[in-house]
């Protein structure tokens, strides 16, 4: 989508089209999130003054009153979105995200599902995209490529107990993973770690670097926390080639994460 496009939905006259025009073009381009969402979220503030219920507008969105509060207080949709949900407060949730990760929980069929069920909550999981986007610099970095170019992304949201509480990304170079099951349509199973060591990928080492921020507007959204901050954890695994296999960023809602310290013995996985 180029700046022409978005200039073009920005001047769409009624406010209900053109807020319903951003969601279509968020539903199929990431990228844009951020400015798509502040137009539609314009649009529907100025639906809004100029008389039209929130009901009204949810109407003609296709989506809950619930929702179009979520979108009046922050944007980046892009399509990947957490189920739409109550608008009173959610029961408070605290997932353990432990580091480094123990090498029997991280070899599991799901590291999340294995963590949340250890701890008596209700785990779920969804795959939101797979497929190819631009690394950004700190992906790059990891993988050893150029910003900006492509690697097979895949991105999965999780709940606990029915609350948004984790995104994570899994990145691969193209040279690992195009044209193998790492870029098909789904989870990998029974597990990633052994569709890895199928393809003949030996774990060396790995590294995890934790990052606090305010989360983006995408961010925001899926997690349902508008104007609170993440927790970014960066885990890079290198072969014993030295070549970066796995850079898997895991984006933690830092109200509803705590993040255990300890000391991990025996071997680790990618």
């Amino acid at each position: 989508m180029d700046a022409r496009t978005l200039h073009d939905i920005a001047r769409i006259s009624d406010p209900l089209d053109r807020a319903r025009a951003a969601s279509s073009a968020m539903a199929t381009l990431q990228g844009q999130s951020v400015e798509l969402s502040r137009i539609r979220r314009g649009a529907i503030i100025e639906a809004r003054e100029s008389g039209l219920r929130q009901d009204d507008i949810a109407r003609h969105l296709g989506v809950t009153p619930g929702r179009i509060s979520q979108m009046k207080k922050a944007g980046g949709d892009s399509g990947h979105r957490a189920p739409t949900g109550p608008v009173e407060p959610r029961p408070r949730v605290l997932v353990e995200r432990a580091l480094p990760t123990p090498p029997t929980v991280r070899g599991s069929t799901s590291l999340y599902l294995t963590e949340a069920e250890q701890q008596g909550l209700k785990p779920e999981r969804r795959m939101l995209f797979v497929g190819k986007e631009p690394a950004n610099e700190h992906v790059a970095a990891a993988l050893r490529v150029e910003a900006g170019a492509p690697v097979i992304a895949r991105r999965k949201m999780f709940w606990a107990n029915d609350v948004p509480v984790r995104i994570a990304t899994s990145y691969f170079r193209l040279d690992v993973g195009e044209n193998t099951r790492l870029d098909a349509e789904g989870f990998v199973l029974p597990t990633l770690q052994a569709a890895l060591e199928e393809m003949g990928h030996r774990f060396g080492h790995a590294t995890e670097t934790l990052t606090v921020r305010p989360a983006t507007p995408y961010e925001a959204d899926l997690l349902d926390i508008a104007g609170e901050w993440v927790v970014q954890v960066l885990r890079v695994s290198v072969s014993t080639d030295d070549v970066p296999i796995h850079a898997l960023e895991t984006i933690c809602a830092a109200t509803r994460h705590v993040f255990p310290i300890g000391q991990v013995s025996g071997s680790d996985q990618f």
